[in-house]
């Protein structure tokens, strides 16, 4: 690459070196050697990218910067906007895919010609796999180009090139799984995404054979279809065109599949009327109340009944049955309001009698956007001719499964896909939930077949005045024996709990005059190699994760829990792991928070907005590190300020030049309060479940007053 290949921006300088917008500016006034601006505006100058990391390293401030971070800099800052600039890096990477050897050839040639060539080489890979749609994804990648003109946006080959490399190193497809993700999480107010856990379990729920036909008509970034095992043909919708573009690169870089994605609105503007799909997976944007009420009455999609102007999601519903073939499947998420307003009641109705509704599945709150609340899956089947309709409705409720685990924030994702689909796969094939063909609806009269968290519900009794299909007023609550004894349990642990605690108070402090120690910052003890500066990166999945290589997340740290996110995919060698004797600082929210990693959780990787100070023990104590880590007067002048949140400098952070003698005193009487501190918040958590336990047990009658 040459050598000044690439510009970045203040705003880019402060992301590589992890520090505020007003540092960067503090260093152009302080340090004359700071590079001078090459390009931009005199209010937004642009600086030679490979200098900026030099002078970064020279000060201390830059450790080597891997070669995918460099790229995804390289498309934050490309002059294009980062979404042409990474649907075009999409297209190369596809070529380096799909025809290496011509990709070789072009990137040997000079920049000049090789801008020349790209785009005809392009749109001759697109076509082969995209056909018609090819046309759209070459005008997102090169706006102002026709095919076989060169693209003249500057330094549009350098990214390219450095893209490049970096499929050599991780593969053409894992590197734009990389760079999308970084747009995404730049992008997570513009965009509403399904993480990987709902997308597996709904996959799996639709089951489509291999060589099947999947659509998408609400696609956003992709994941549902993404997820989808050896799949024929992908047909993807969404309004937002260059997340279109993006999702049609991510599904042709994943499989060999024939891969449709077209823009517009759905409801009011379906790309592919035609299909007969063979599954179809959704999830809807929830609470529409402009989807098209008033000019589409007579469309001739409402089969099961014209949902009223709240009920979007049923018209959705409605849509994906519209487009299956005949015994196809439909998943789609759903608020769980759509399972019980009154507005929407006619419409379940009408999906009951005709067999069309076939399960509704409750997911723990967090499982996916919006978090606060717990969502349902509704698994759809279009009715054949001649067939007679479905005499149940399953009703899934894994609230308990997520209890079980510790809470959502630790919920174990295959465990749960395991049985849900236990469930589901038992009673599509005509036996029950609980997999027993023996056991049928006469076994438990008026309350369906159960065990577990499922149940089996005859339709005529949902057919009332509410049709209210919400799993946790039918599904019953499990068995409280078992919970009567754990509330024992809880009782004994909270007692010794606070026990503990009582032991640990520290005594009455005794009154001294400030000491007027000499100081030195993190910063100058990274440079001399007292210890360790490491910024974590991965970003944790959604459902959570526990075990070796979970991530140590922002909340595990707040919380003093142990790491629950299940780490992104990447080479090892980018992950940071922590080890015993690390200390780890979150650096968002403004807090002074300081967590000391112990045995149990060494190994973990290291999450994003989290720091780790690995002290060198010869020269300094990690207790006493972190103890004065935690004085709120030094996080508070180490602490910078926006508009929206307070981010903390480790490197500005400050502590006493104190002998190896003191350190271990000082850290001794930290260590005690931190152990302190952790009895405290174990005795909170075990008393609020046993409050919410007994509450549970005296209203439902399993625990007696007395």
């Amino acid at each position: 690459m040459p050598e000044n290949a690439s510009e970045v921006t203040a705003a880019g300088i402060a992301r590589l070196a992890g520090v505020g917008r007003a540092a960067v500016s503090n260093w152009r006034r302080r340090h004359p050697d700071f590079p001078k601006p090459v390009g931009g505006t005199e209010t937004s100058p642009s600086f030679p990218l490979t200098k900026v990391e030099q002078w970064l390293r020279d000060q201390g401030k830059l450790a080597e910067v891997p070669l995918r971070e460099r790229v995804w800099q390289q498309l934050a800052d490309h002059p294009a906007t980062t979404a042409t600039a990474l649907i075009r890096t999409g297209c190369v990477l596809l070529l380096v895919r799909e025809r290496p050897a011509l990709w070789q050839e072009l990137a040997a040639a000079p920049d000049e010609e090789t801008a020349q060539l790209l785009p005809t080489a392009l749109e001759a890979v697109l076509a082969a796999r995209f056909g018609d749609d090819r046309a759209r994804l070459f005008h997102a990648a090169f706006p102002r180009a026709t095919p076989g003109s060169a693209a003249k946006a500057p330094g549009s080959t350098a990214v390219l090139r450095s893209a490049a490399e970096l499929a050599a190193e991780l593969g053409p497809r894992q590197t734009f799984e990389f760079l999308l993700g970084r747009f995404l999480d730049a992008n997570l107010r513009q965009y509403t995404l399904t993480p990987p856990g709902p997308a597996a379990l709904m996959a799996a729920l639709a089951a489509p054979h291999g060589g099947a036909t999947v659509l998408d008509p609400a696609a956003g970034a992709g994941a549902l279809l993404g997820a989808v095992d050896r799949p024929a043909a992908l047909y993807a919708q969404d309004t937002d065109p260059d997340l279109t573009a993006l999702t049609a690169l991510r599904l042709a870089l994943r499989s060999d599949a024939d891969v449709r994605a077209r823009s517009g609105d759905t409801l009011r503007a379906d790309a592919f009327p035609g299909t007969a799909a063979d599954a179809v997976l959704c999830h809807p944007p929830f609470n529409e109340r402009n989807w098209g009420h008033d000019e589409l009455a007579y469309d001739p999609r409402w089969e099961y009944g014209f949902p009223a102007r709240t009920e979007s999601e049923l018209a959705w519903v409605q849509h994906a049955l519209a487009r299956l073939r005949p015994g196809g499947t439909a998943v789609l998420l759903m608020p769980p309001a759509a399972a019980s307003r009154r507005s929407g009641r006619r419409v379940r109705a009408g999906l009951l009698r005709r067999g069309a509704l076939r399960a509704v599945i409750a997911l723990p709150a967090g499982a996916a956007p919006p978090y606060g609340i717990p969502l349902h899956l509704w698994v759809l089947r279009k009715p054949e001719q001649g067939q007679a309709p479905a005499p149940e409705l399953l009703l899934v409720e894994t609230a308990e499964l997520a209890a079980a685990a510790g809470g959502r924030d630790r919920l174990d994702w295959p465990a749960l896909q395991q049985t849900v689909l236990d469930a589901w796969r038992a009673f599509d094939t005509g036996g029950t939930p609980t997999g027993d063909p023996d056991t049928g609806p006469g076994d438990s009269p008026g309350t369906g077949t159960s065990r577990g968290p499922a149940l089996a519900v005859p339709v005529l009794e949902l057919l009332d005045d509410d049709v209210d299909l919400a799993p946790a007023r039918h599904v019953p609550s499990p068995d409280s024996a078992v919970g009567a004894d754990e509330l024992l349990r809880v009782r004994e642990r909270l007692t010794d709990t606070i026990r503990l605690a009582g032991e640990l108070t520290p005594p009455p402090p005794a009154p001294a005059q400030p000491a007027p120690w000499p100081a030195t910052t993190v910063g100058e003890l990274a440079r001399t190699g007292a210890l360790l500066i490491r910024a974590g990166t991965a970003h944790p999945a959604a459902g959570g994760h526990s075990g070796p290589g979970a991530v140590l997340t922002e909340q595990d740290v707040l919380t003093g829990t142990a790491p629950s996110g299940a780490p992104a995919e990447g080479p090892e060698d980018e992950l940071v792991r922590v080890e015993s004797g690390d200390a780890v600082v979150p650096v968002l929210g403004g807090g002074s928070v300081v967590r000391v990693i112990d045995e149990a959780t060494a190994g973990a990787v290291l999450g994003r907005n989290l720091h780790l100070l690995r002290p060198d023990p010869a020269a300094l104590d990690v207790w006493f590190l972190a103890g004065f880590l935690r004085g709120t007067a030094n996080t508070r002048q180490a602490s910078s300020y926006a508009s929206s949140a307070t981010r903390l400098d480790v490197r500005r952070l400050q502590l006493p030049r104190l002998p190896p003698s003191e350190q271990r005193r000082y850290g001794e009487h930290f260590r005690t309060l931190a152990a302190f501190e952790d009895a405290l918040r174990l005795a909170g958590r075990l008393g609020e479940q046993l409050v919410q336990g007994l509450y549970d047990g005296l209203a439902d009658g399993t625990v007696r007053p007395g």
